[in-house]
């Protein structure tokens, strides 16, 4: 029974080792930074509203748009990642399908550029 919870020491060793460098990192910003805000830390950054503030606050639906184009995009990326990976054999169909899909993803990206869903006027 020894011998087999000693194949264990290095999952242990490893999780404690892991467990310290956790706390290290969470606790060391407290220690060396130092906390002083101030008017050009708490400005708006990109969601043009100020940092602590009421949640009930009205908020532009354009933040919302922006957000749902980014997930459609960056989905696009995860789609041509395994694409890319088995590229060799998917053959020519697979190819085809890709250029396909990229296509339709261009035209919707067009068509939100024409209407300026990209405009932040």
């Amino acid at each position: 029974m020894h011998d087999l919870l000693s194949n264990y020491y290095p999952i242990l060793i490893f999780m404690g080792l892991s467990a310290v460098i956790t706390a290290a990192l969470l606790f060391a910003p407290l220690l060396i930074a130092p906390y002083n805000p101030d008017p050009e830390k708490n400005a708006p950054y990109e969601c043009g509203f100020e940092a602590f503030d009421d949640a009930r606050m009205k908020f532009d639906v354009k933040f919302y748009l922006v957000a749902i184009l980014f997930i459609i995009f960056d989905l696009e990326v995860a789609f041509l990642f395994p694409w890319a990976v088995a590229f060799g054999e998917v053959g020519l169909f697979g190819f085809w399908s890709m250029m396909f899909f990229l296509s339709v993803l261009t035209v919707g990206f067009a068509y939100e550029w024409r209407k300026g869903a990209l405009d932040w006027d």
